[in-house]
């Protein structure tokens, strides 16, 4: 399950960097263009980066999609628990069991509801405006993202019910950087 978890990780980092590069990119070309230097604004002008909007779009609608999936894995996701943290352990622990079930059940639908469609779409000729791109491929990233966020539900589930524990998140915490006077 790490090396699943090393891939997702690494998709949403690629995404981003992919993302990051692309924009900067468009926005150094544009800057550059402005400059009235004989040969060189000719031939920046004639690179045509229309398609930059398009794909950063796309890059986004991937990584919002995978990356509520990794917050449902490590915790990150805002949650209002006021009320279930004062019930006691038996009801604390059936409420959040059927919040991961309501998420388990929303995800699952909206993975087969995304999936039916990717299903009739693809067999469209429909493309992308700029990248012209077979749309289905964009959005994929809709089943595919609702079932590894199903997924992540029922683990987050499954690891609550054997263990009594939800994945938290500690906002002060940053991987890789050891506390002071505590020996790595």
């Amino acid at each position: 399950m790490k090396y699943f978890d090393y891939l997702e990780e690494a998709f949403i980092a690629l995404l981003m960097a992919a993302a990051t590069v692309i924009i900067f990119t468009a926005v150094l070309h544009r800057y550059l263009s402005g400059f009235a230097i004989p040969g060189l604004q000719d031939w920046l002008l004639g690179i045509n980066l229309s398609w930059v909007q398009e794909l950063c779009i796309y890059l986004f609608v991937w990584m919002a999609k995978f990356g509520a999936a990794y917050g449902v894995r490590t915790g990150i996701h805002v949650g209002v628990d006021v009320l279930v943290n004062r019930l006691d352990e038996k009801n604390r622990r059936i409420f959040v069991l059927i919040a991961l079930g309501a998420g388990m059940l929303f995800t699952g639908i909206v993975g087969t509801l995304g999936a039916s469609f990717v299903w009739h779409i693809a067999h469209t000729d429909q493309t992308s405006p700029d990248l012209e791109v077979p749309i289905w491929i964009v959005y994929l990233a809709v089943p595919l993202g609702s079932y590894l966020m199903c997924f992540r539900f029922a683990q987050v589930a499954w690891q609550f019910i054997r263990g009594g524990e939800l994945p938290h998140h500690d906002h002060g915490h940053v991987d890789g950087l050891e506390e002071e006077g505590v020996p790595a």
